[in-house]
């Protein structure tokens, strides 16, 4: 039986598809409260995915066991490094007296130098300062209840995750099956081959995520010891933290390093800290990133920057944290839909073409030798 094309013009499809495209941004936007956690708790349930398999298959746990244990594993990694980082945050707290002393010298410093350069007297600063002050106690009470009112949301988001992520490692057999049993059997080898890979692609890019981190956090320590900043430990950490923030996080990082080393130090450690802050963002964007991260979602650069303000625009920061991953799953089902193909080339970085003309000049070079 002949196929029958598709008779209608391009602009039409292409109107079809901008308004399906509307419609979905609108349903996105709409079930954020819900989308969300469910998205993070997917991110992680992949992630934690050999560890459950690995408690079930070895240990020989019930999978509700295996899929709490994983949960609660993850949870010590991440209340490990909130450890490390109070504990360094508790000696800030033992050292306030002579931290006050010094900021209180820098503020003077800070003061006198405003006064030379820009010939505004201590007084007129000072009355700056109080008005900026009484306008902020005004608010006080409204910033006190919205802020009490964001951490508990959080927390509450938070909770939602690794339940998400607990229900998703117990039923994972059963949303295997229906994603599979959707499809007809002759696409069952293709939704194999996208579960896989998103699966193998998703991990690889926690993970290099994860040791970006660590490297990032290990240059900033090194480099603050060296600079001779006094809190370098818990600094380097926050860099190496806030890293994970797409394009964001190394301001907010350079801005609190260079604070807190101006509070505790000179003022020329704190212009070396935000240099060297700087080179180590540089590094990052040029060399660590696309070597640990960007070879194992191969997204080009312009695609995703777009994806993150995107994303951004739609769901806020955890938009930011999620865009990459969520672009990274539909370049691999677009690079498997034989439609959709041109779509996952945009995406892509241009290295898939050179593989594969690489692939089809072996033969050949085998041949002519």
């Amino acid at each position: 039986m002949p196929v029958k094309k598709d008779t209608h013009p391009f602009y039409e499809r292409l109107s079809l598809v901008l308004v399906g495209l509307i419609a979905l941004g609108y349903l996105v936007i709409l079930g954020k409260d819900l989308l969300d956690p469910v998205v993070f708790g997917f991110l992680f349930a992949i992630l934690l995915l050999p560890v459950a398999n690995f408690l079930e298959k070895r240990l020989r746990l019930p999978r509700a066991l295996s899929s709490l244990v994983s949960i609660l594993l993850f949870i010590a990694f991440v209340g490990g490094i909130l450890y490390l980082v109070g504990s360094q945050i508790s000696n800030i707290a033992n050292d306030w007296p002579m931290l006050k002393s010094q900021v209180t010298e820098s503020i003077d410093n800070l003061s006198n130098w405003i006064q030379h350069a820009f010939h505004v007297n201590a007084s007129k600063q000072m009355s700056y300062v109080h008005d900026t002050t009484k306008k902020i106690m005004a608010s006080g009470t409204n910033v006190v209840g919205e802020t009490f009112g964001a951490i508990s949301s959080l927390m509450l988001f938070y909770v939602f995750i690794l339940i998400f992520t607990f229900f998703m490692l117990l039923y994972r057999r059963i949303l295997m099956r229906f994603i599979i049993w959707v499809f007809n059997t002759e696409y069952e080898h293709i939704v194999f081959d996208i579960v896989e890979n998103i699966q193998s692609i998703l991990r690889q890019y926690i993970l290099g995520l994860l040791l970006e981190m660590l490297v990032v956090s290990c240059l900033a320590c090194a480099l603050f010891w060296i600079i001779g900043v006094k809190y370098a430990v818990l600094l380097g950490i926050i860099v190496g933290l806030f890293n994970l923030i797409p394009y964001l996080g190394i301001f907010t990082a350079l801005l609190l390093s260079t604070i807190v080393t101006f509070a505790t130090a000179s003022l020329g450690d704190a212009v070396k800290v935000a240099i060297g802050v700087l080179c180590i963002h540089a590094l990052d964007s040029n060399f660590l990133l696309p070597t640990i991260v960007g070879s194992k979602v191969k997204l080009n650069a312009l695609i995703t920057f777009l994806g993150i303000i995107t994303g951004e625009m739609i769901w806020g920061l955890s938009g930011m944290f999620l865009s990459i991953p969520i672009m990274a799953i539909m370049k691999i089902i677009f690079d498997r839909v034989e439609s959709l193909k041109p779509w996952g080339y945009l995406l892509g970085s241009g290295n898939e073409e050179k593989k594969s003309t690489m692939k089809k000049m072996k033969p050949a070079v085998a041949d002519k030798t």
